[in-house]
This record gives structure tokens, sequence and C-alpha cells, in this order.
């Protein structure tokens, strides 16, 4: 059956996409990396090749691997490969602390890990906790390298019917505000990810660059939606401005996925401008909020069509903002995508009408299964309507304007309460933003002894500019309602963020309790 004939099915796997496009183009290029490329034929084989080692060693459908690596063509084979053996994968983050890898794996009830020689060395301290035997991908010591595990050439899997429930893989949060929960998400809501992506022009003849780790779902998404289509993936091992811009120039490519803080560093680059990007149709951008101002200067300067993603992990409600067709719309993310329900709730849980503030639910045929083996964190983020309609709390704070465009107000949990007034970040960080001098700002509450909390903005300054602390501060606060006046400024060389460039505020609130202890 063609990639087309599968599309028109109730459900289809992403392996089958694969198998599809391998027999309609087995010399089309699939992934590349580096000077390295598969073809769609060649990734096809070694996928067999990965899920008849995986029954071999008795790894049963629904069974879980772990990979923890550095981006690479092996990673991307043992993803794929464990889905065409009916395989759950968890891929975290090499990032995380010992600590956490550990808790991960033994929580995903992974049987085997995936892993190189740099994440192996950082997990030395904990290794006698990890009982999943290790595969080292780079061929390392790190454990059974990949090419002595992987099936003989030619090895035939037994085939799996896949069903639309099944966990697909079990994407793990970032864990900063605690231990990570891990996110289930089945076959079902990937399907649903790459029919929207036939719909985005991804498919044969698309090229599509990722620089964002392969463990996160900011990646995942697109990745899927590229291979499962016919499309060829460019992956970058690691993010840097320059290089991503030349590997788009060489490759022609079309779609790519970044974060907001890569957007802000692509454009930043003086020779920006002398770059070809004429081939791009669409780019997107998740995970984080998008400025205003930085949308116009990526839809002024670079070709293509420019879509905001606002969503989750956890899925639910995803809207979309088609930021080249509604200039005018450049402050919200959106309408919510055909066939997503989102609304708005206040804090008792009760629906709110079109126009009010309260936390944003959602839902559609994209939603995870559950946080694994966590029932009472699933329970805290649904939400059902009087039809007993099951929804996903989002935790963020936002609003519906008159044109149905989602406007995002802040995170739950990082809304600052001060004398009994709630405060959003978000607010105060537009305007100091407008400052010429300001290149970053985050702000985030602190304790106080008269208010409860009250803001305090931690700003990068742009090279060259000459302001203190003290003169920004003043020049937000006269532009500032009294309540949102912020207490300090602190000038920082850059914000702490994530791999996929959220800010990490939590770290900003520690480093100033830490300064705020010290003796004076």
């Amino acid at each position: 059956m063609s990639v087309a004939a599968l599309l028109e099915q109730p459900f289809a796997t992403v392996s089958d996409l694969i198998r599809a496009a391998a027999r309609q183009q087995p010399q089309a290029p699939a992934l590349r990396l580096d000077d390295r490329t598969l073809s769609y034929g060649e990734l096809d084989a070694l996928m067999d090749r990965v899920a008849a080692a995986l029954q071999r060693d008795g790894v049963a459908p629904r069974d879980t691997i772990a990979i923890c690596a550095g981006t690479s063509l092996e990673y991307a084979t043992v993803f794929l490969g464990s889905l065409r053996a009916g395989v759950t994968v968890a891929p975290l983050a090499p990032s995380s602390t010992a600590e956490a890898l550990a808790t991960m794996v033994a929580d995903a009830d992974a049987v085997l890990l995936f892993t190189d020689a740099t994440v192996a060395s950082a997990l030395a301290p904990v290794a006698d906790r990890i009982g999943a035997a290790r595969i080292a991908l780079d061929g390392s010591d790190a454990g059974r390298p990949f090419s002595d595990w992987l099936a003989p050439a030619g090895a035939q899997p037994e085939p799996v019917a896949v069903e639309p429930d099944w966990p697909f893989n079990i994407i793990y949060s970032s864990g900063t505000t605690g231990t990570p929960k891990g996110i289930v998400q089945p076959h079902g809501m990937r399907w649903g990810h790459v029919r929207r992506g036939a719909n985005q022009e991804f498919g044969p003849g698309a090229v599509t660059l990722l620089s964002t780790p392969l463990y996160s779902n900011t990646t995942l998404v697109p990745f899927f939606q590229t291979i499962a289509l016919g499309g060829t993936v460019v992956l970058m091992s690691k993010f840097d401005a320059a290089g991503y811009l030349a590997l788009a120039e060489r490759h022609r490519v079309t779609h790519t996925t970044l974060v907001p803080v890569q957007y802000q560093r692509i454009m930043a680059l003086p020779d920006f401008d002398r770059y070809d990007l004429s081939s791009f149709r669409y780019k997107f951008s998740t995970s984080a909020p998008f400025p205003a101002a930085l949308k116009a200067d990526v839809l002024k300067r670079w070709p293509g069509g420019l879509i905001d993603i606002y969503g989750m992990t956890e899925g639910g409600g995803t809207c979309l903002l088609a930021s080249h067709q509604y200039p005018d719309k450049l402050h919200t993310v959106g309408q919510p995508a055909p066939g997503h329900d989102i609304r708005i709730i206040d804090e008792d849980g009760r629906e709110l009408p079109r126009g009010a503030t309260g936390e944003i639910v959602g839902r559609s045929a994209s939603m995870m299964t559950g946080y694994h083996k966590q029932p009472e964190k699933t329970a805290e983020a649904e939400w059902y309507d009087a039809d007993g309609n099951r929804f996903i709390r989002t935790g963020d704070i936002g609003r519906f304007d008159e044109d149905g465009f989602l406007v995002l107000v802040d995170r739950k949990k990082d809304m600052i309460i001060s004398g009994g007034f709630n405060i959003y970040p978000s607010d105060i960080e537009a305007v100091v933003r407008q400052h010429p001098a300001v290149a970053d700002v985050s702000v985030v509450g602190v304790p106080s002894e008269r208010w409860g909390e009250t803001p305090v903005g931690f700003v990068v300054i742009r090279p060259g500019a000459e302001i203190t602390p003290e003169a920004l501060r003043s020049w937000a606060n006269e532009r500032l309602g009294k309540t949102q006046r912020l207490a300090a400024v602190e000038f920082i060389d850059s914000l702490p963020r994530s791999a996929i460039g959220k800010v990490l505020k939590r770290e900003l609130r520690d480093r100033y309790r830490e300064k705020a202890a010290l003796p004076g």
C-alpha cells in the first residue's frame, strides 16, 4: 500500500509509512547527518535488523527500551526499528543528572539502554543502580557495540500488529520543578501528528532541518512527520546559528522547527542576509513564548511561512498561528487546530466565557495516555466538561480575543501574588524588552515580607549598551502599573535555559535567594 493510501486509513503506523516510502523511493535520502546519508531502502532494512535483534533478545511488544545519547543516525534507527517491533521507546535527556537518569531508566522499566561514551561516563556514579543491558551506539566500551548487537543483514522480524492505544514513547518532563514525569504518548497520538503534517507539505521533496535533541518532543513531531511521509530529515548534532544557516543553504531546506531563542540567535547574525534561504516553505516554532517583534523580523527577512505552535507534550489542545497570514495577531498563539477543542476555566474548574482569563485546557485526538505509573498526577492533569469529555490541563493562563485567537498570559506556576494581586511576569517582561539596551529578560517572583512576593528582573544587556540596573529599573517602573513595579533588576550574561530553550526560572529564583542570603 502506498503512503497516500495509508493516509486514507483510520490508522497506520510510522513504521508502515516508512516501509511504503522505501518501496516507492528506495534510493531517496531519508536521514542526513554531517557527511552520512541513509536512503529509505537502507533505513527500512536497518529498522528490520533492529526489530529482529529486539525480538531475538526477548523484548516483547509494549516492553520499553531507553535511549540516552547524543544525536546520531544510529539513535534514529534504533528509535524507528523499536517501533516496528511494537516496543516502547523512552528517549532520555543526556543533560539530566546521573541520579535523574537512573530514576528514569528504572521508572520506564527499560530492559535495554542504548547509550554512548559521554553518557556512560556521566552515569558512572549510579552504574550499579541501572539493571538494563547497555548497547553502545558509538561502538565505545559504554556497552555492547551496536554493530555487534544488530541482527545480521537481511534479518526479518516477526510482524507485529500495533494498536493505536499502544504506547509509542515515554517522554520525560524536564524535572526542573521536581521528579521528572513520564508522559506516555500512544501510537494514535503520533498518527494524528503525521496526518497534520500531510497538510503542511511534509512529504517527498520536503527537506526538514532539525537542530534540537532527539529526546525532545519539539524535535520528534516534525521528525516523524517528515520521515513517515517520505521527506528528508537533516539532523544537527549541536546547534550553532551560522552552521545552521550553512546547512539550510546547502541542502535547500524546505521545513524547520526551531525554538524562539534559536530564531533570536540566527536573526542576530550580522551576515544573515547573505544566505540563500529561498527554498523554505514553512518554519515552525514551539516550546517557549515567541516575542511578536521577533516574529515580525523573521517574517520580514526569512522566506516562507512562519507557524507558531502552542501545545504540550501531554497533548490535548494545540493552537496554530500562521504568522504570515495574520501579521496583526503576532501577540497571540493563534486559533485551535482543526479538531482541537480549547477552553478556559477558573480556579474552581468552571468554564469561562470568551474574553475571560483563566487556565487553558484542551482536547483532541492527540492526547497522552497518562503519566507513567503516576495515576494521581494523571488525574491532576485532567479536566472533564459537563458531558464527561476528557481535557488536558496546560497550567498556562490565557484568554481568547474577540476573533478567537488565544492570548497567552503566563504559566500558572510563574504567576506572582503580591499584596493580594495576581501579577504576570510576561506583562512586565514585555515592557522591559522595549528598552533598546535589553537583549533578553526574565522576571520571577521572590519572597517579600511586606508583599508576600515581589517581582525581580534578570536582564541580558546588548553589547556596548551603557545603562545601570537601577536606571533600567526606574525606566521600567515608570511604565508599569503600581503593583507590577520591579523590586530589583540584575544584569546577567545569559539566561539559564533548558536544551529546548525554556528559561529555567527556578534557577533564577535560587540565584537571587542565595545572593540575598550573603552577608553584606
